[in-house]
């Protein structure tokens, strides 16, 4: 054999070897997500504490794995050991979920309370929330600050909706005033009574169990929702704050994404809670509740027009969405074809669907006058929207448009209703269509033709 063969197995040797080397090294490294855990990893024990029979005490079996337990009465927690309380005599499931890198594994057992223990539910805060036994509360639609957004954390103004404030009504048709909440002390149930819909963030729109949503004519969206019934409430009293949790599907007002609540305040006339918005977490909601049938819910009847609207003698109420305000005021420009004595004014919102609109006595029709025409001192040039609506069903409708052409004078503009079926009462507007914070408004001379 040749010396330079010798020389080239020798260095072929070596480098297969390091081959094994780097290959043993590799399997050595690669990770391993383990073993998932077995049915007997989620076994576990349970017996009465020494200061009631109602309240539990349960100890998963393998204390290593992250332990999450749902108590069958509306209460969970995490942990190896745990207490759940239990003021009511029946059955509970108790169910123990383990985990770890590898995958998860459950058993459930069932528990029975033999009687009940009053003691257990000797809190003030129980009693508010359900009179003693059970309590309906409804949003308090008639009080200013009823709704709206602040910042996460809490700024200046405290716990207080500082961003945005909703004014009496002015969420009216949004699906959230005729819901209505029953806490029950009675195995702390909870019922949320929808009347078919809810009125949901339009961050959250689209997302389960909100995937089928509707543009609401106040802003954000209306989605149908049927009642949420046998649900539960949970109540924990923590050392900085106070939390309330709805189990299910089951929430109170606003929907953004969660099912806790900061109680900021709890009396026999008010509910308020605070709630952080699940996608934008530097936001915070605020609803404020009342019992149902108090002076503030169920609100009182909107008051209702006819056409024409002239503003002379009357002072029709409107309500404002996409934060445009209105007042009915002096014509600031009694010139050209308006020389009027008084006239609405709005100042349109930042939203560039912002407007207002009025509930009419009755149904329009548009056998004979096919149009609805009206004045207007606009500050630019650009679009005017017309929708009518029906008052039981919002979205039920019609639009037309006109175009203003003229800027800081009067003119008339016609809508054109033809063949529009009789079965609106509710005039919506939007001045400066499209356009957000498009400025002052004047509108007058309302009137079918």
């Amino acid at each position: 054999m040749k010396k330079g063969s010798i020389f080239n197995l020798s260095a072929w040797l070596l480098g297969f070897g390091l081959l094994l080397s780097t290959s043993s090294c590799d399997e050595e490294e690669k990770p391993s997500i383990g073993n998932p855990p077995s049915q007997a990893d989620a076994a576990f024990t349970y017996q009465a504490s020494s200061a009631s029979d109602n309240i539990i005490e349960f100890k998963a079996s393998n204390p290593s794995l992250d332990a999450s337990w749902d108590f069958g009465n509306g209460a969970t927690a995490k942990g190896s050991e745990v207490t759940a309380t239990y003021p009511f005599a029946g059955t509970y499931e108790v169910t123990l979920t383990v985990q770890n890198s590898g995958g998860s594994a459950s058993s459930s057992q069932e528990i029975t309370i033999d009687q009940d223990d009053p003691a257990l539910v000797n809190n003030p805060l129980y009693a508010i929330l359900t009179g003693g036994s059970s309590k309906t509360w409804a949003i308090d639609s008639v009080g200013v600050a009823h709704f709206g957004v602040g910042p996460n954390p809490i700024g200046a103004a405290g716990y207080y909706p500082e961003y945005y404030a909703a004014a009496s009504l002015e969420k009216a048709g949004a699906g959230m005033y005729d819901d209505r909440y029953t806490f029950k002390l009675q195995g702390f149930g909870y019922d949320m009574v929808t009347n078919g819909d809810v009125y949901v963030n339009s961050d959250h729109a689209g997302i389960p169990p909100f995937d089928d949503t509707t543009a609401s004519i106040v802003g954000d969206y209306t989605a149908q929702f049927p009642d949420q019934l046998g649900e539960n409430w949970t109540l924990i009293e923590g050392n900085s704050d106070t939390t309330i949790t709805f189990s299910g599907d089951a929430f109170a007002g606003y929907w953004a994404g969660t099912r806790t609540y900061q109680i900021i305040n709890i009396e026999e006339e008010e509910l308020f809670l605070r709630y952080v918005d699940a996608i934008n977490t530097d936001l915070a909601w605020y609803i404020r509740l009342v019992p149902e049938g108090s002076g503030s819910n169920p609100p009182p009847p909107v008051p209702k027009y006819s056409l024409p609207l002239d503003f002379e003698n009357e002072d029709p109420e409107w309500t404002t969405f996409g934060n445009s305000t209105y007042q009915i005021i002096n014509n600031p420009d009694a010139s050209g074809i308006n020389t009027s004595g008084r006239v609405l004014e709005t100042v349109h919102g930042n939203e560039t669907w912002a407007g207002l609109f009025v509930n009419l006595e009755n149904n329009l029709d548009f056998s004979a006058q096919t149009t609805i025409k009206l004045k207007v001192w606009a500050p630019i040039t650009g679009t005017f929207r017309m929708k009518l609506e029906s008052q039981a069903d919002p979205n039920n409708f019609v639009e037309v448009d006109a175009t203003v052409s003229t800027t800081n004078s009067w003119e008339e503009l016609t809508f054109d209703f033809s063949g529009t079926p009789t079965e609106y009462d509710r005039l919506v507007i939007f001045p400066g269509w499209n356009v957000a914070n498009a400025g002052t408004f004047y509108v007058d001379d309302i009137v079918q033709e």
